[in-house]
């Protein structure tokens, strides 16, 4: 994984009307990044939002969903939605 990328990323939103939503960074655009829920935000139609808006979790999706978000196949919202599901998961046990 290219460390400097912060594409796969988890990141919560720390500003605006879905303040503290878990997204997918799905793309990273110099100042801004593109985020996807899979639900409300797809992969279709991922939010804009401010690097200085966004509060990044140390953790990645899996090996397989990142090499999919990097443009080697196309992803599903449906694996994005998993991975957040999953990523709650985790933090219980």
């Amino acid at each position: 994984m290219n460390e400097d990328s912060l594409v796969g990323s988890f990141a919560f939103s720390k500003a605006g009307h879905d303040k503290s939503r878990l997204y997918v960074i799905v793309a990273d655009e110099g100042e801004y990044v593109r985020l996807c829920d899979g639900r409300l935000k797809t992969l279709d139609k991922p939010k804009k939002k401010r690097r200085k808006h966004v509060q990044l979790v140390k953790r990645r999706v899996s090996s397989g969903l990142y090499s999919r978000l990097c443009g080697m196949e196309s992803a599903l919202d449906e694996e994005i939605k998993y991975e957040i599901k999953h990523y709650y998961e985790k933090d219980k046990i």
